[in-house]
């Protein structure tokens, strides 16, 4: 029975960098189909400035990321990211690039993300600025949805809007409070998996689908 993952998550969000050794483990599971949908938790009304508490704050969060799923957060992402006060906390251009990979290269959209995040978190890059992720999307071969986010079209705006509609749905039926969310659909039902193990075991959605 085929068996379709809705990844609720926002690109800024710590913990969902710390999900995506779980989430890459699921790609190849047969009669698996995952398909990520931003939230928005962390744009518009969401957004916030980067001061030294926050700051603060997100580097001990980061840091217990880490222990727990081995993902790195580099002292260029600390140093350029976090220390860098006139920068965003905005997931609202990330956001928008992943939407220009999934109407232009859809099976590409993971390996974006996980670009996304690599150049936040690892490189130290500012990723709440267009000309970074037109050159993230560029590097990854991902010409089309460069080209359109260097210039986002109001197609491109409105179907940005409907997958953050789609997610924030999705948060409402299941009572879901945070992300990563994972909600699982198939013909006959339809419910939200458990996340407490997936950052000390990848494979627990896994286990958890094999059960259903």
């Amino acid at each position: 029975m085929k068996t379709t993952i809705h990844y609720l998550f926002d690109p800024l969000c710590g913990w969902c960098y710390g999900a995506t050794p779980t989430l890459s483990g699921m790609v190849d599971v047969t009669d698996v189909t995952i398909e990520l949908l931003p939230t928005g938790l962390f744009s518009g009304e969401g957004a916030r400035s980067m001061d030294e508490d926050f700051a603060a704050y997100a580097w001990s969060n980061d840091q217990r990321i880490a222990r727990l799923t081995g993902q790195s957060f580099s002292v260029n992402y600390r140093t350029l990211v976090l220390g860098d006060h006139q920068q965003l906390f905005d997931s609202g251009p990330a956001t928008v690039a992943l939407t220009a990979v999934s109407l232009t290269a859809p099976t590409q959209e993971l390996q974006a993300l996980k670009a996304i995040q690599h150049a936040r978190f690892v490189d130290g890059q500012d990723i709440t600025k267009l000309h970074t992720l037109v050159s993230t999307l560029k590097a990854r071969g991902l010409e089309d949805a460069a080209l359109m986010l260097e210039s986002p079209n109001v197609d491109l705006l409105n179907a940005n809007r409907l997958r953050i509609n789609r997610a924030k749905d999705l948060m409402q039926e299941f009572s879901a409070r945070g992300v990563p969310t994972f909600i699982a659909s198939s013909e006959t039902k339809r419910w939200m998996l458990h996340t407490n193990e997936i950052y000390s075991n990848p494979n627990a959605l896994i286990s958890q689908l094999k059960a259903a």
